[in-house]
């Protein structure tokens, strides 16, 4: 048809000739032709986004503040002073560690190690050279950074799964390159069945307790990405939240030591925490589901679901936007595709806000 109408329109501007008044006529036809073209390419063009863009690209991009990324890969704020023997301390610990201790993938810090169970030597220690010990990213006691996840308590069965679509392929993230992520997938790919097994035994026998501080806000701290979250900028400065959860640690200096009684402060825009109670509770007239049908009640889980009371809000977001997006494509996430398809950002925002302010 628009070809067509290209060839009319083109036929039209050579019979410029003849009379005045067939000139008119042939000048109109023109006018009409060519008002056609446009208007059959533009329909074209609209059917073809429609038909070809998915549900989530009407977010045109990952939001910046759920996926922390480190600048010239700057790994955190403490001083890299490798050879530095002086110890550090935290409270409540009889411990000490150098700050060269405090990185060590292999042998991280266990700052409290009366509070959980005996370490398994690869939560503990890992396999060097292809396997971090899974107690420095997510901590002896499980409760983990905004950059990861929190794993303590959850079942054994849901842990296994989500290795095993790391190490498939299917449980990525949105944003590529964001090492927490690109570690979670090398790290799978290269550990043994057994090795897994015994990381969410550990886990799962873990009591996950209160953690992250929610609090409503107009204003936040202005912040800076610094280890893969987000860290305050410069001191009393200030901003509007907007639609935006702004998660950071309740101490910098005891969280960059690894510090597993350190938690995080989340701060959520005013009023996100009712609404996102009453998508959860009601599904929002049809926009979602209601999350206890699967999560069980209070959603501390059920089965080999997640629980996702008082877990990160930061991480709980990248988990439903991965979803929508495509990136977390397990088979686990193929039941979450039509629940997550129509959210927008600040439904994610006010869902993630309420969940966080759960107790665990």
């Amino acid at each position: 048809m628009v070809r067509k109408l290209v060839m009319l329109a083109t036929v039209s501007r050579s019979a410029w000739g003849g009379s005045r008044s067939q000139r008119n006529t042939n000048r109109r036809f023109q006018i009409t032709a060519t008002l056609l073209v446009g208007i059959c390419f533009a329909s074209g063009f609209a059917y073809s986004q429609s038909a070809t863009t998915p549900p989530h690209a009407k977010h045109a991009a990952p939001p910046p503040w759920a996926y922390a990324n480190n600048p010239a890969d700057k790994i955190s704020d403490a001083k890299e002073i490798s050879t530095d023997p002086t110890p550090r301390h935290v409270p409540d610990s009889t411990a000490s560690f150098t700050l060269a201790q405090v990185a060590d993938f292999y042998n991280p810090p266990d700052w409290h190690p009366t509070d959980h169970p005996a370490m398994p030597d690869i939560v503990a220690h890992g396999r060097a050279p292809d396997v971090y010990a899974c107690g420095y990213c997510h901590l002896p006691n499980g409760q983990g950074r905004p950059e990861n996840a929190s794993l303590a308590g959850l079942s054994v069965g849901y842990m296994m799964q989500q290795l095993v679509d790391f190490k498939g392929g299917t449980r990525q993230s949105s944003v590529p390159n964001r090492r927490p992520g690109v570690a979670m997938v090398g790290i799978a790919a290269k550990a043994t069945e057994k090795e897994m097994l015994t990381a969410a035994k550990y886990f799962s026998s873990l009591k996950p307790n209160p953690w992250i501080r929610v609090v409503e806000t107009a204003t936040v701290p202005k912040t800076r990405v610094s280890g893969w979250m987000l860290v305050p900028a410069a001191a009393h400065a200030t901003e509007p939240i907007g639609q935006r959860i702004i998660e950071m640690p309740e101490k910098l200096e005891a969280t960059e030591l690894r510090d597993d009684h350190s938690g995080f402060v989340a701060y959520v825009p005013l009023g996100s925490i009712k609404r996102g109670k009453a998508l959860a509770e009601s599904g929002g007239g049809g926009k979602t589901l209601q999350c206890s049908i699967c999560h069980g009640p209070e959603l501390k889980g059920m089965g080999k679901t997640p629980a996702l009371a008082g877990r990160s809000p930061s991480y709980l977001v990248r988990q439903l936007y991965d979803m929508q997006s495509g990136a977390r494509n397990g088979s686990a996430a193929q039941s979450m595709k039509p629940v997550v398809e129509k959210l927008t950002i600040e439904d994610m925002v006010s869902l993630a806000a309420y969940m966080a302010s759960l107790n665990p």
